[in-house]
């Protein structure tokens, strides 16, 4: 009888050896596909998600739909970190890296291209600990104020919008506005013409991307030498970033379409320096997109693509689920975070021997033909608009935050209609 039972815990016990290894080879590769779709302008983690999801059946006859769903996670997370790496030293962003090409960049031009990815790197770091907090206080009582927090949320983008206009320069404010309209209106043009795919790719990428590359080229921008030397971080600093990514996050990680224009309401409540909005900023990314997959399951809503596509692998997904992606992240970042580091400093050593100039006329060849490939041809109106707004902006000494209005204006009238 014995003898039986034995065979019947083995055949267990293989069986749960299978599903662990399932989950730890969909963590390992999630991590290789995170890292190629941060490194690589254009290639977004929803287009890799999208493709899993299409091809779901050949898959989940190799595996399970919770490891698709930790190797979802674990890209995304791999992916927030090296995101920043393109932007920052390429100047060629997303929409969730475009504002750190602003401080970013001007480290970058002073010599400190790795401590700016340092310092992103330490705000996603700390987001994932900061999401996971927030998810068990959330997770009650999402259900109970997501209500009444989406029927403010159009008031609450247009004071916020009002105020960022009122701290600008006397002489500057009629350009603020026209520059903020501009750019929403091309915004909402290009996320409702269904012939343009992928619209955030040629509009993110025109508005901070190539305008930017644009002008580094004509005035022949030298990067000088990078110093990787070990610099502190003002704790002070790190805990008034990390609070304002708590606020800001808190309020609207809930709300679908507003992604990176949380850093602009954080950065607009309290002054901070640009250092700081680089934790801000790394903080703020990791943080929405785990609240996303809490928002899946405390109020059957996802608030992200990659959110959506858990969601369709997971339509009845568990608390016990939950905790086990947040462990997922958690693990993802350890890991990422050193290497991230790494990359960085290889970064910084080539940078500073090639000819920047030309650098930046090849990757504008890149986004230019990547353009069409992604978003189809229409979109390049929408690249070369973007492209004249933000070097307006630029020239005229406007914040480049005010180019945010092509997300922020649309989630506006989204929720004013």
């Amino acid at each position: 009888m014995l003898q039986d039972v034995k065979p019947e815990r083995d055949i267990y016990k293989l069986k749960r050896d299978i599903k662990m290894l399932d989950i730890i080879l969909a963590v390992l590769i999630g991590i290789v596909f995170g890292i190629l779709s941060g490194l690589i302008p254009g290639i977004h983690i929803n287009l890799v998600a999208t493709l899993l999801f299409t091809y779901s059946t050949f898959f989940l006859s190799l595996t399970s739909p919770l490891a698709l769903a930790v190797f979802i996670i674990s890209m995304t997370i791999a992916h927030t970190f090296l995101d920043f790496l393109p932007s920052i030293f390429l100047g060629a962003p997303e929409e969730d890296t475009a504002l750190s090409i602003l401080p970013g960049h001007r480290m970058l031009l002073e010599g400190h291209g790795y401590e700016a990815i340092k310092l992103t790197s330490i705000g996603c770091f700390s987001g994932i600990i900061i999401a996971i907090i927030l998810s068990l206080i959330f997770i009650p009582t999402a259900p109970l104020f997501y209500p009444y927090l989406s029927k403010i949320m159009a008031f609450l983008l247009i004071s916020l919008s009002l105020f960022l206009v009122w701290k600008e320069k006397k002489e500057l404010k009629i350009f603020a506005i026209l520059v903020f309209i501009l750019s929403g209106i091309l915004g909402y043009a290009a996320l409702n013409l269904t012939v343009i795919k992928q619209p955030l790719f040629p509009l993110f990428t025109g508005l901070f991307g190539t305008s930017l590359l644009t002008l580094s080229f004509f005035q022949d921008v030298k990067i000088p030498k990078q110093s990787l030397k070990k610099t502190k971080t003002n704790k002070k600093d790190l805990l008034k970033s990390l609070g304002l990514s708590i606020l800001s996050s808190s309020l609207v990680s809930f709300l679908p379409g507003v992604g990176a224009s949380q850093a602009v309401i954080a950065s607009s409540i309290k002054k901070i320096e640009e250092k700081s909005f680089l934790i801000l900023l790394g903080a703020v990314n990791t943080i929405t997109v785990l609240l996303s997959f809490v928002a899946l399951y405390a109020i059957k809503k996802p608030r992200s693509g990659v959110a959506v596509f858990v969601g369709k692998f997971l339509p009845d997904i568990s608390f016990s689920h939950l905790m086990l992606l947040m462990l997922i992240a958690l693990i993802v970042g350890a890991i990422i975070f050193p290497l991230t580091l790494l990359l960085a400093r290889r970064f910084s050593r080539l940078i500073e021997k090639v000819n920047y100039r030309w650098l930046c006329f090849s990757i504008i060849i890149f986004l230019i033909i990547l353009t069409p490939i992604i978003s189809g041809w229409l979109a390049f109106i929408v690249l070369i608009t973007g492209t004249c707004l933000g070097i307006f902006c630029s020239l005229i000494g406007i914040k480049k935050i005010f180019l945010m209005g092509a997300l922020i204006l649309p989630v506006i009238i989204w929720y004013l209609l």
